[in-house]
């Protein structure tokens, strides 16, 4: 697969490289990105090695009843918060049988959503042997940039989990050193 270097589908076609040989999957839930992460995978080609597909759960109970997220978290904290973000990845990974899951979660406008600010974003990941991680943003910009940047977050998220778990692979093979 090629590995382009530069923007967010330089990082998309190297994540999906680095998928691809080390014959993984990944899968997607999206809610505020409406389906624009799936988009941004599969527009590399060769994508389909290594992406199983997505779930679009913009609707709260969507993220309950088909990506497993805690109802009584959602009913507490509302849909845009970390820990509903890693269970959507969670969530994603499980029902579409992938090894990795990657979510998408938060406001991008033009009103505030579970007395969150436009612009309150959760990018998730979870990985294999349990690896997760979130990162939370604050970003600006009208609906479409605010969408934008939560696809290029949630790949780079992705990438440097990749990077990450090759390395530590690598130091375990090597005894630590």
């Amino acid at each position: 697969m090629n590995r382009g270097h530069g923007g967010t589908g330089g990082a998309a076609a190297e994540a999906l490289g680095l998928l691809e040989e080390r014959g993984q999957t990944v899968a997607v839930a999206e809610s505020l990105t409406g389906g624009l992460l799936a988009a941004e995978l599969t527009d590399v080609p060769g994508a389909s090695r290594s992406f199983r597909g997505s779930v679009t759960a913009y609707a709260t109970d969507l993220k309950r009843d088909v990506l497993g997220v805690d109802g009584p978290l959602l009913d507490a904290r509302g849909a845009v918060d970390a820990e509903v973000a890693r269970q959507m990845a969670g969530g994603v990974r499980r029902a579409l049988g992938a090894d990795w899951g990657v979510a998408t979660t938060g406001v991008a406008g033009p009103t505030p959503q579970d007395g969150q600010p436009v612009g309150t974003v959760h990018v998730a990941m979870a990985g294999p042997s349990g690896a997760a991680a979130a990162v939370a943003l604050r970003l600006s910009g009208d609906r479409s940039g605010i969408r934008r940047q939560t696809v290029e977050a949630a790949v780079k998220l992705l990438l440097r989990e990749l990077i990450a778990t090759a390395r530590a692979q690598d130091t375990e093979q090597r005894g630590g050193i």
